[in-house]
């Protein structure tokens, strides 16, 4: 089970720089609007481009998905993990609760 961050932690972690974002919505999701910052990893690409993307195994890694019913978060943390990434967590409320909470997003 991968732990979990709040919204306010996330928040103040990537106000500091301390975290890689990672959208596991990809596509035009991700294109419309993502977390500052965040790099687009969907489930079927982890194993390709994880290494590439995220080159430090050991650095925090944060992923999300739209709502708490989206199994994609889970899914590329869980891979993350398994692949030794010794870090992630999962926004599990996701975007929406970010937009929702009247935070910033960027569009591509």
């Amino acid at each position: 089970m991968t732990a979990l961050i709040t919204r306010d932690e996330l928040a103040a972690a990537i106000e500091a720089g301390a975290v890689t974002v990672v959208d596991t919505l990809g596509g035009e999701y991700y294109a419309q609007q993502h977390l500052p910052g965040a790099l687009a990893l969907v489930p079927a690409e982890v194993d390709a481009q994880a290494p590439t993307a995220l080159p430090d195994r050991g650095a925090p890694i944060v992923t999300y998905c739209s709502n708490p019913a989206c199994p994609n978060s889970g899914q590329v943390a869980d891979r993350l993990t398994a692949l030794g990434y010794t870090d992630v967590r999962k926004y599990r409320e996701g975007i929406q609760d970010w937009v929702g909470a009247g935070l910033p997003t960027e569009a591509s």
